[in-house]
This record gives C-alpha cells, structure tokens and sequence, in this order.
C-alpha cells in the first residue's frame, strides 16, 4: 500500500481499492504508449538515413532480371567508359554504389518499366478509322506515285 492509500477494512474497501488500481494502470499504460510514439517521432530521420545508407551498401535482389541488366548496363558506361582514366579505387567504389543503389530505383519502379518494355516491344495497334487527314480511300502511296501522268502523245491508227 501507499502512503496515501488508508487501510483497507472492508470488502468495499478493496473493491473501490482495487477499481482504483485498474484506472491507474491504464493511465500509466497510456502515458507509456504516448512516450514511445514520441521517442519513435523524435528517432525517424535517424531511421531514415540508416535506410538511406542501407540503399548504398546492399542490393534489392528481388528482380534478377532487372538488376543484372542494369549492373551490365553500368559496367559497359560507367565502368569502361566514363571511369576508364580513373584510379583503381574509383573504378571500384563508383559501380558498387551505382549498382546498389539503382538496384532499389529499378525494382521500385518496376511496374513502370515493364510496361514501357512491353509496349515497346509489343505489337502496334492500326487504327483504320483515323484517316482524317485523307479525304479519298485511296492508299498512301509514294510522291512520285502520286504526281499527275503527263498526257500521251495521240496514237495514229495504221490499218494493215
């Protein structure tokens, strides 16, 4: 017991006791589940630049695919020719970083490539109800198709 608290004689001493107890507790609960929300508000830009440093260091291996053509990609451009004249330390430092961390961009926004590739890729659809700019059915043809035939010469007809 506490100083505060009298002593406890009764039944309903130690119900009313006891309710006091209870509503004590959930308020201490309370309090302690506003201080982490705090501690976790005031830690976020630390979070944050763990993760942004964790970007740097590690690679997203999620989509093979795309991580290893970017790597490729980054050794031909990067690597052979933007780095080539730089020290040794440079040529290693500056893909490992470019690899890890368009590794996380790529598969970030890999819905959006895919479906770049794909309609790249994919076959074009024709549309024959635009033809707007055309006011005959005629196919589009060459420009010398299209010049006016000069008119021929008048044929004599010689019987035989």
């Amino acid at each position: 017991m506490t100083k505060n608290s009298t002593t406890i004689r009764t039944y309903n001493d130690l119900l009313t006791e006891k309710e006091r107890l209870k509503t004590l507790l959930q308020a201490q609960k309370q309090i302690l589940r506003q201080d982490v929300e705090d501690i976790k508000a005031e830690l976020q830009p630390v979070k944050n630049a763990i993760s942004l440093v964790g970007k740097f260091t590690t690679r997203d291996k999620s989509n093979p695919l795309l991580t290893s053509a970017t790597e490729s990609i980054i050794d031909l451009v990067v690597k052979r020719l933007l780095l080539s004249r730089t020290g040794w330390l440079t040529k290693l430092v500056v893909p490992f970083l470019m690899k890890n961390v368009s590794s996380h961009l790529v598969n970030a926004n890999q819905g959006k490539i895919f479906s770049k590739l794909f309609s790249f890729f994919g076959k074009k659809k024709t549309d024959d109800t635009d033809t707007d700019e055309f006011e005959d059915d005629e196919p589009v043809t060459p420009a010398a198709a299209r010049r006016k035939p000069e008119p021929e010469e008048p044929v004599e007809e010689r019987a035989v």
